[in-house]
């Protein structure tokens, strides 16, 4: 998608909060990894509720140059389960918002043509050392070629490019033929996603908090297929 170059803020230093980096409650393979103020928004289509909407933290946003950032202490995140497949620790990750992604700039960022999320992914240099510290984070100790580093609210969702908060090292699904890379069925939910969000269906923050809360139920959730 052609576009214009943004210019990116300065790199700034991420405060990381006590229980990222002091531990957290049981509570992509190559390492490559809205209501304003993450508030519900007024307008909830589908029928979709707001009861379960919570605060989700902005994080820096996309920086000129990335730096690699701290990850909870070995073995203090706990993986869980639904509908069988894995789950973060909401804990450890309960996913940064990028401040530049909000209701006002959807067609300048992430619903413009091509081209956005790429503009700010960080570099594997930085991810690949990050997603070998946060496997021992979940104590994850099977093939990393298999799991993904995964941003659990999307770049293509808001989801902050480079904060702890956001980032996971994410199992391969049940059945995954060990060795074959990874193969992320949250992908498909994602791009659901951002179909619907681009098209209007549903709000920034109902597609950020359903993919937040569980990936597995966020479509059915905003009533989508």
């Amino acid at each position: 998608m052609p576009s214009t170059p943004r210019k990116l803020r300065p790199v700034v230093a991420v405060l990381l909060p006590a229980v990222l980096l002091g531990g957290c409650s049981g509570g992509n393979g190559h390492g490559a990894a809205d209501g304003e103020n993450g508030k519900a928004s007024d307008t909830m289509p589908h029928g979709a509720s707001s009861s379960a909407t919570r605060i989700i933290a902005r994080g820096p946003g996309p920086q000129a140059h990335y730096t690699v950032q701290a990850q909870p202490a070995p073995g203090t995140c706990h993986y869980r389960t639904s509908h069988g497949q894995p789950l973060q620790d909401p804990a450890c990750n309960p996913g940064a918002l990028n401040p530049d992604v909000t209701a006002a700039t959807l067609k300048t960022t992430v619903c413009r043509p091509s081209g956005y999320t790429s503009t700010i992914r960080p570099p594997v240099s930085v991810t690949s050392v990050e997603k070998t510290a946060n496997a021992r984070s979940y104590g994850y100790t099977a093939s990393l070629h298999d799991a993904e580093y995964d941003h659990l609210i999307s770049l293509e969702l808001g989801g902050d490019p480079n904060d702890a908060r956001n980032l996971w090292v994410e199992p391969p699904s049940p059945g995954h033929a060990p060795g074959s890379g990874t193969n992320n069925p949250k992908d498909t939910v994602e791009n659901t996603l951002h179909r619907a969000l681009c098209s209007g269906q549903v709000t920034l923050d109902q597609a950020q908090q359903a993919i937040a809360t569980d990936w597995t139920t966020a479509l059915t959730s905003l009533h989508l297929k």
